[in-house]
């Protein structure tokens, strides 16, 4: 009987992943499942391309590397996953069994407290149909565009809603844009190019309430501005996409929780990467931490394929040196390494350099991509890796309490899983006797199920 191994998630991770089980000789079923309609996109277009209306929705739909031939299940979030049983559940109470399991179900836009999001007029970015949703209601109505929110993603919607000749207003918490992220030199430039743009900028207030009205939404702010707006758009951040993982005994207190390999803790066969996976870059300090980057969705989708089919024992840790970039009125920033880390700052050949105890473990810089290729180098030269195996499976965690699984909306009844509180109460030995084999990388015969296939090449419906 053939080996399947379930990719959840239909992101840029979840399809880079299996590409590599591919490029690696896996030859089994690959099934992946998605909590959208729409097949991959390139995500970084949401905010831009997609929004100012340059691109239709089918120019950001991403291309596959060689026979990907795997079986895609739009439209099919995964409900539950109980790792004992190796299955997942999906709507309509189908149970999918996996040898392997890949987690990579991105984020979710966060909430915010007190905004009327029922209301139509009120949005987040996180989705194609997001992008749609708000591209609709800004050429259907005349007033004022609001933006929550001094992020990446908010400073190129404010951009982004500018360059389709409307009047935005950006509302933010920080005292400058982009400061906790680039440093304050470079927060200050980007913020005074908004303002040279004509973007309305609120900086260091809070929102004290709304007021919903047939013609807008009044937004009252802090330090008694009101903003009356025909669209707001909600960019406050993200959350890691696991709820379907209450009850199944892992780890997900901000993400899901691995060791250094990418392979989840309290679990066999399972690895997770992208935006939910919580690990620990033995490069940077070990800390386990969320790096929500395009990059990292490829290298970390990559990486965690690797080490799925190796098996734990002979996995090897993940240690990028992360890399990041916008671009806001023409103006590209770009930057690597962690720069959020940095205690201090200094000049790195016109870059800014961000240091942590005595070590350069981040750089920014404006309009200096050479710069950028230069000086990458020096961050992995002065982080090196930890060859210290017995740490690399050891990250610190607190368990996370158990929750009730969801029930599927079918007759078919979800079994209850085991209880694993001891399991995840303390982190597993780096290498244990018992743990499986690895994942075969040949394929038996095997019959299909009749669902959407995708092979390589550009990504069709």
């Amino acid at each position: 009987m053939s080996e399947r191994i379930v990719v959840v998630g239909g992101g840029l991770g979840g399809v880079r992943s299996a590409e590599r089980l591919r490029e690696m000789g896996f030859d089994g079923q690959i099934t992946i499942l998605s909590a959208e309609r729409h097949l991959p996109y390139h995500r970084p277009a949401l905010s831009k391309q997609l929004i100012t209306g340059e691109w239709h929705p089918d120019d950001s739909l991403l291309s596959f590397s060689g026979d990907l031939d795997a079986e895609w299940r739009l439209n099919s979030p995964a409900l539950h996953l109980d790792p004992k049983l190796q299955s997942v559940w999906v709507p309509g109470g189908e149970e999918i069994k996996y040898d392997g399991l890949i987690i990579a179900t991105g984020v979710d836009a966060r909430a915010m407290g007190g905004a009327p999001r029922h209301d139509p007029r009120v949005h987040v970015l996180r989705t194609l149909d997001d992008a749609i949703a708000i591209r609709k209601n800004i050429r259907q109505s005349q007033g004022l565009v609001a933006v929550i929110g001094g992020g990446f993603i908010g400073c190129e919607l404010a951009c982004s809603v500018r360059h389709m000749g409307r009047d935005v207003a950006l509302i933010v918490r920080s005292p400058a844009l982009l400061g906790g992220v680039v440093g304050d030199d470079i927060g200050k430039k980007i913020t005074e190019a908004h303002i040279h743009h004509g973007v309305r900028l609120a900086t260091g207030v809070g929102i004290k309430h709304w007021v919903r009205q047939p013609g807008g939404i009044g937004i009252h702010l802090s330090d008694g501005q009101v903003f009356f707006a025909s669209c707001v758009v909600l960019a406050v951040g993200a959350s890691p996409a696991v709820d379907w993982l209450r009850g199944s005994g892992l780890i997900i207190e901000d993400g899901v929780l691995c060791d250094a390999t990418n392979h989840v803790v309290g679990a066999e066969n399972i690895v997770a990467c992208g935006d939910v996976a919580r690990w620990p870059n033995m490069r940077f300090n070990g800390v386990v931490r969320r790096v929500e980057h395009w990059l990292n969705a490829v290298e970390g989708g990559r990486a965690a394929a690797e080490n799925l089919l190796v098996g734990r024992t002979h996995a090897k840790p993940y240690t990028p040196v992360p890399r990041f970039w916008t671009e806001q009125y023409g103006m590209r920033v770009q930057g690597a390494g962690l720069p959020v880390l940095g205690t201090d700052t200094t000049d790195v050949n016109g870059l800014t350099g961000f240091i942590k105890d005595g070590k350069l473990v981040g750089i920014v810089g404006l309009e200096s991509p050479g710069k950028i290729i230069t000086e990458t180098p020096e961050l992995f030269r002065q982080n090196t890796v930890d060859l210290d195996r017995s740490v690399w499976t050891q990250p610190e965690a607190t368990p996370a309490a158990p929750a009730a699984a969801p029930e599927p909306p079918a007759t078919t009844k979800i079994p209850a899983p085991e209880p694993v509180a001891a399991r995840a109460a303390s982190v597993p030995p780096s290498v244990s006797s018992s743990m499986s084999p690895p994942l075969q990388r040949r394929r038996h015969s095997r019959s299909r199920p009749e669902m959407v296939r995708v092979g390589g090449g550009r990504a069709r419906p």
